[in-house]
């Protein structure tokens, strides 16, 4: 059996603090879920968090949120609280 096959797909809601807006924070959020075939959306808060919706396999999600704790370049996360969420199937990952 293809490993792939067998991996479990899931879906968090991440929330990313620091100086997170302003930075390309989303579209470069975006580019690495692509990458990986994350979908889910990415948008800003009020309070100047980015709120992240990440589904797929496991792996893929998991390398995604390590990627969360540093950023992209500019970028000075201060912390990253994600929650599980039940599995969702988004067409792409979309910035909000």
């Amino acid at each position: 059996m293809d490993e792939h096959q067998s991996e479990q797909r899931i879906c968090y809601r991440c929330l990313v603090g620091g100086r997170v807006q302003g930075v390309f924070f989303r579209a470069s959020a975006r580019e690495q879920a692509m990458r990986l075939g994350v979908t889910g959306y990415a948008r800003n808060l009020p309070d100047g968090r980015v709120e992240l919706l990440v589904c797929g396999e496991a792996s893929a999600v998991g390398h995604l949120r390590d990627w969360l704790r540093t950023g992209p370049p500019g970028a000075a996360v201060t912390g990253v609280a994600c929650e599980p969420l039940d599995f969702q199937q988004y067409p792409s990952f979309a910035i909000d």
